[in-house]
């Protein structure tokens, strides 16, 4: 498998190669994220050569055509334009550094507009349902303890999948109620924790003990004693998910759009619920205004005597 990761990597134009490494170890962005790039650049690579018959790609002759005739290819192969949209962002980002790094004089790809896509507003879970869905883990087994730590976490904290299963033991200060979430390019930040889930945590913790290995720290863990795995947590949302609510997604991230919209729809700023969610920017969050402000105009015409005409006719 190593030498597999050698030699995929070693396929790689040297330029690609160091800028890959850039992203790893100056911008310390996540694997997977490094993973979506070298990926796309090794794509875009493949294409050139192909295109120009060329074995070996000088970057300073590719120009815009270039660009927008990979962008065809791509339209070509039915890639989504979400998919298209996220392969330009990654040639973007490279020809950007290749300028930086003073291997091109001029940066063909600022003149390709990203195309604009559709916003999908996210779903989230209605406060009724959670409640529901809370109350559905059997509190008298173990499996039934964890899996409440994982709703109350999800939904309380607003963390991501990878977070919550990263979490230790010793990221929880229970006296303070605060959290310690490492996020995306392993940036820390503090949340607080609300008693419900603290609650769950000491009622979790009590069990725990008698399951895990003295060397595993990860605060969940399966009966046989080691760390969790994505699927798992997934499988159990999923579960809980489909007895409380009618949503179409049934994933933790579902959870995590149902702690910013409801901090949203009571009142909570857009700053703090950025920050809470660990976004870069601000634009990112936005989007959770727009179920923010569906909410407020239901609760207008529900409450306000002119917001419709109730005149018999």
């Amino acid at each position: 498998m190593q030498s597999e990761i050698t030699d995929y990597i070693l396929s790689m134009d040297i330029a690609i190669r160091n800028f890959i490494q850039y992203i790893r170890l100056e911008k310390r962005y996540s694997g997977d994220t490094v993973t979506s790039y070298s990926n796309d650049l090794l794509q875009f690579e493949t294409f050139l050569k192909e295109y120009t018959k060329v074995n070996r790609i000088y970057w300073h002759l590719i120009s815009v055509s270039h660009i927008r005739f990979f962008l065809i290819h791509l339209q070509d192969k039915k890639h989504s334009l979400r998919t298209i949209s996220r392969k330009l962002s990654s040639v973007k980002s490279f020809f950007k550094y290749l300028v930086r790094e003073e291997i091109i004089d001029d940066n063909p790809a600022l003149l390709i507009k990203t195309p604009k896509l559709e916003k999908k507003l996210p779903e989230y879970v209605n406060e009724k349902d959670i409640e529901r869905l809370m109350e559905l883990p059997d509190k008298s087994s173990f499996e039934g303890l964890r899996d409440q730590v994982i709703l109350e976490l999800f939904y309380g904290t607003g963390m991501r999948l990878k977070e919550l299963l990263n979490l230790k033991i010793t990221d929880m200060d229970l006296n303070s109620d605060l959290l310690r979430i490492v996020g995306k390019g392993n940036k820390e930040r503090i949340v607080p924790l609300g008693q419900i889930a603290k609650d769950a945590i000491i009622q979790y913790l009590h069990v725990r003990r008698h399951y895990a290995y003295d060397a595993t720290p990860n605060l969940l863990i399966l009966r046989n004693g080691k760390k969790m795995y994505p699927m798992a947590v997934q499988r159990i949302v999923k579960k809980y998910l489909s007895q409380a609510s009618n949503v179409n997604k049934k994933s933790p991230h579902v959870l995590r759009h149902s702690y910013a919209t409801h901090l949203l729809n009571n009142g909570a700023s857009i700053r703090v619920v950025k920050d809470l969610l660990g976004h870069e920017s601000l634009s990112t969050t936005q989007v959770y205004t727009h179920l923010s402000i569906d909410h407020l105009k239901k609760v207008y015409k529900q409450a306000h005597p002119g917001a419709s005409n109730k005149k018999n006719h």
